[in-house]
């Protein structure tokens, strides 16, 4: 009896099991568009890089000796060369005060007022820096160890940074400018409220040579960088060049005796980075489609997205830009005169680099090729910016990825959902068949009792 009902359900479970079967084929459809999406994603990314504005204006920039100059480009910097000298570096002022014998030894109560400015002439008379203003640091009870001067001092934000400095002599206070640069020399006084021991004051820490006082010895004199470029004075009160050509960078790190070379180019390797990594791009997307839609003979297994028309879809999009025309340029109207060319096998492609070099000589042509041109005019817009166009439609929200995805999602669901209502019907029909079968089995065994005693009583009435 249980062969038998088995065998019974096996028949009426036939449409579940059909439904789950396709279930799971959905589900691998499904996994299969998440890395379609990831691969569409991918060449989203690489088409908005080689439709960057800047990536076909970047510049790069090279020095003849690295060690007195290094030199960094910007968006708008033009080609070009230039000669640099120097002569002079950017220097911050630096003052020291006279040892005492630890960080911890008491140095005096008071005030320290500091001011940013200029020493010039001699005798040495202070300016102060425009717009800048005096800062007083308050030393008060409990705070005048060397180490909490120096603590107080570089919270106070007064344009100079304290350090302690031990010698042989014990530790000394240094305090130097934060910017280099002569504007930004410093000035300091001191009022003293409560001595500290062995002598010492926080008048140790005065700096005015115009009036002569103080006790901190100038290490350092603040000054600015000077050099020359093209034969053109520089001056500057940082060792950072920024101003001097549209978009260039000069960092100052040495004094030079004769002048060097500094070139901006066309940073082309750049550019043939994201060719390459666009073509990456391609033929990784567009072999996983052709792997999914294709019908293996030998092994007559299908691609999991065989026949699916969203995926056909996209890859028609596809070999029908890669084989566009743009009107806009004078010399390079296809991504094969760029060098990008379709292979034999009809959907990957590959980089010609002897094209590619040609064509990057000319990066305003390659700009005008690969980037959006007129709106209106559809015969201009830029190859490239048309693979970012398809991508990103294609992963939108209301996208034929996302939508072909929340259908599959549906399907399943109602498969799900069919499936629960048949194994509900399905277990009612099993006990309505074991029940019939028991009643059977039952009966069976009544008739098999009765043929038994029927048998014997004959036996006996031989």
């Amino acid at each position: 009896m249980e062969s038998i009902v088995t065998q019974l359900m096996a028949v009426e479970r036939k449409p579940a099991s059909l439904l789950e079967a396709a279930t799971t084929t959905m589900k691998s459809q499904l996994s299969t568009y998440g890395q379609l999406q990831s691969y569409v994603s991918a060449l989203q990314d690489k088409s908005r890089a080689m439709a960057s504005t800047t990536l076909w204006s970047q510049t790069v920039a090279t020095s003849s000796d690295a060690t007195v100059a290094s030199v960094t480009t910007g968006t708008n910097t033009a080609a070009g060369s230039y000669s640099l000298t120097v002569s002079q570096l950017a220097v911050a002022q630096t003052a020291s005060s006279t040892a005492v014998p630890a960080k911890t030894h008491n140095v005096g109560q008071g005030k320290l007022t500091i001011e940013l400015g200029s020493w010039t002439g001699d005798p040495a008379t202070f300016g102060l820096k425009a717009g800048a203003s005096s800062v007083t640091v308050d030393i008060g009870e409990g705070e005048s160890s060397l180490a909490a001067v120096r603590d107080k001092i570089n919270a106070a934000g007064a344009g100079v940074v304290a350090t302690v400095i031990y010698d042989a002599t014990g530790a000394r206070l240094s305090i130097r400018s934060t910017d280099t640069g002569v504007a930004n020399g410093f000035r300091i006084s001191a009022e003293e409220t409560a001595p500290g021991d062995d002598g010492a004051s926080l008048s140790m820490f005065a700096f005015d040579p115009a009036s002569g006082s103080g006790g901190m010895t100038e290490n350092m004199k603040a000054q600015d960088a000077k050099a020359k470029l093209n034969g053109l004075d520089i001056t500057s009160a940082s060792n950072t060049l920024s101003d001097v050509a549209d978009g260039l960078t000069i960092k100052l790190l040495k004094k030079s005796e004769s002048p060097i070379d500094l070139s901006v180019a066309q940073d082309t390797e750049s550019m043939k980075t994201a060719v390459n990594d666009f073509v990456k791009a391609y033929n990784d997307l567009s072999s996983f489609i052709q792997t999914q839609t294709k019908y293996n003979a030998d092994s007559k297994t299908a691609g999991k997205l065989q026949g699916d028309r969203t995926v056909i879809g996209l890859q028609a999009q596809m070999r029908e830009i890669i084989r566009g025309v743009n009107s806009s340029p004078k010399t390079l109207r296809t991504l094969s005169d760029a060098g990008i060319e379709v292979q034999k096998d009809g959907y990957t492609i590959a980089v010609n680099s002897k094209k590619l070099n040609a064509a990057l000589a000319d990066p305003a042509e390659m700009k005008k090729l690969m980037m959006s041109g007129d709106s209106a005019n559809e015969s201009t817009w830029g190859l490239i910016s048309r693979f970012n166009s398809m991508a990103t439609n294609a992963l939108a929200a209301e996208g034929p990825l996302t939508t072909r995805q929340e259908g599959i999602q549906a399907s399943i669901k109602r498969n799900n959902d069919r499936v629960a209502d048949m194994e509900v019907r399905l277990a009612a029909t099993e006990e309505r068949i074991r029940k019939q079968y028991q009643t059977l089995d039952s009966n069976m065994a009544k008739l098999s009792a009765l043929n038994s005693y029927v048998s014997t009583q004959l036996s006996s009435l031989g």
